[in-house]
């Protein structure tokens, strides 16, 4: 390969030229382990950098883009064993009005953060191998994060290599210089985690006349203050997260009471911004100001979709994040 010959005898631009193919998906891989967007391109930053200092020592024993995803794996699980990158501060959000008791409160907070759309058509069609059990789409799904979250960091990426990007089990047992017996006995652990989590399977196929029906009637009912209608799209066992509170609030009753007494108090209105993360129908989210013709941003609101229902209302409320979907902190009504 004549990049690989030039990349080796030190030409920067044949580097570039070598890995560029493989840029997005690598960011896009690293965030799926992480859960995290800004640590996914420090550790995509990480992975090329070692590649770049490593190319003479490639022995092509494995494909360019093989290599490149063993280092990027391996360097974050270096960063989840260290907690390097996890943020250490409490979470210095201050709700407005006391917030109601949470059906659930999770030990930690969760650090969670949105993946814009608009990063993930930028990789390449052969990224999924043929192995591949789960959509792209689905394989960033904020339920699947959810779930792998929950696993130890080595079954994390066993799972991702293996399920999600169809590598061999061989070839995942030589990026983590380990057994294939192990890879296997790993993969067997977090499918049996993952079996029993939300399912992530039933979303109508995405920007379908379904999903858009779905998602312009939730847009409506929720810019009304309808509370009453937006908890009837819910299914019975639907969430409500605010990452990074440790906050879940799950069921139409205690959803209901969130929207009333919180979101939706004392007639506040907002305007939302159709978006989309995480192959998910999503939302820039803005509150009205009866006092001003402006409109401040008030988060980034996430939709998970079961048939024709709203299994999932996720908010995140760093309104920093809005950056990445081309959405502005302020609004002119």
């Amino acid at each position: 390969m004549r990049e690989l010959a030039l990349a080796r005898s030190g030409d920067g631009e044949a580097f570039r030229r070598l890995v560029e193919p493989y840029r997005r998906e690598l960011q896009v891989h690293c965030y799926r382990i992480l859960g995290n967007v800004q640590d996914a391109e420090d550790l995509l930053q990480e992975t090329l950098l070692a590649a770049w200092r490593g190319i003479g020592g490639f022995e092509e024993r494995a494909s360019v883009r093989t290599w490149l995803y063993r280092i990027a794996t391996n360097r974050c699980l270096n960063a989840l064993r260290t907690n390097a990158r996890r943020p250490q501060e409490d979470v210095t959000y201050q709700p407005e009005v006391p917030l109601p008791e949470p059906s659930h409160r999770r030990s930690e907070p969760s650090w969670l953060e949105p993946y814009p759309d608009v990063l993930l058509d930028q990789i390449a069609d052969q990224a999924p191998g043929p192995e591949a059990r789960y959509e792209a789409r689905e394989s960033v799904s904020l339920a699947f994060l959810v779930a792998l979250q929950q696993l130890p960091a080595r079954q994390r990426a066993v799972l991702v290599l293996r399920d999600v990007l169809g590598f061999r089990a061989a070839e995942v047992a030589g990026m983590l210089d380990t057994t294939e017996n192990a890879v296997n006995l790993a993969l067997k652990r977090a499918r049996g985690v993952l079996s029993t989590g939300r399912d992530w399977r039933d979303a109508p196929p995405a920007n379908s006349p379904q999903e858009r029906r779905i998602v312009d009637e939730f847009a409506r009912v929720f810019q009304a203050g309808d509370v009453d209608a937006i908890v009837a799209m819910l299914t019975s066992d639907a969430w409500l997260t605010m990452p990074p509170l440790p906050l879940e609030y799950q069921g139409p009753d205690a959803i209901r009471n969130f929207l009333a007494t919180v979101v939706l108090r004392d007639g506040r209105r907002y305007v939302l911004i159709p978006t989309r993360s995480n192959g998910q129908p999503a939302f820039g989210t803005y509150v009205r100001d009866p006092r001003t013709p402006i409109m401040h941003a008030h988060g980034l609101l996430v939709l998970s979709l079961a048939g024709s229902h709203v299994t999932a209302i996720t908010k995140f409320l760093d309104n920093s994040l809005l950056g990445a979907f081309g959405l502005p902190r302020s609004l002119r009504a």
